[in-house]
């Protein structure tokens, strides 16, 4: 019996840890659709009300709420994906111990 097959998984956590990197740096490529319209609408009512000579207080603190729930969503993925990878590598583990137990030697 080889290594268990966690390469998929591997990948996936790979990608994800990618994109939670890019929303750090507030990148809009790993976003999902309505997370974008979000930081749109937010940036755009900020820029009107500085256009119009007012403060952009609610319109930032939007978008920091919005980065930090896209960044917790994306911290949540990296962990079920990684303990998805431990179940298996823990159940190929568990099935190696049962072949080797019920050997003759």
């Amino acid at each position: 019996m080889g290594k268990p097959d966690t390469r998929r998984l591997d990948r996936e956590i790979q990608q994800t840890t990618r994109k939670l990197e890019a929303v750090r740096n507030q990148e809009m490529w790993p976003l999902t659709g309505a997370e974008r319209r979000a930081v749109i609408g937010a940036m755009a009512g900020g820029s009107y009300r500085v256009m119009r000579g007012k403060s952009p207080g609610r319109a930032e603190r939007k978008l920091d709420t919005m980065w930090e729930s896209v960044q917790t969503r994306l911290i949540a993925e990296i962990t079920a994906l990684q303990m998805e990878r431990q179940r298996i590598v823990n159940e190929a583990a568990a099935a190696k111990a049962a072949k080797k137990s019920s050997g003759w030697w």
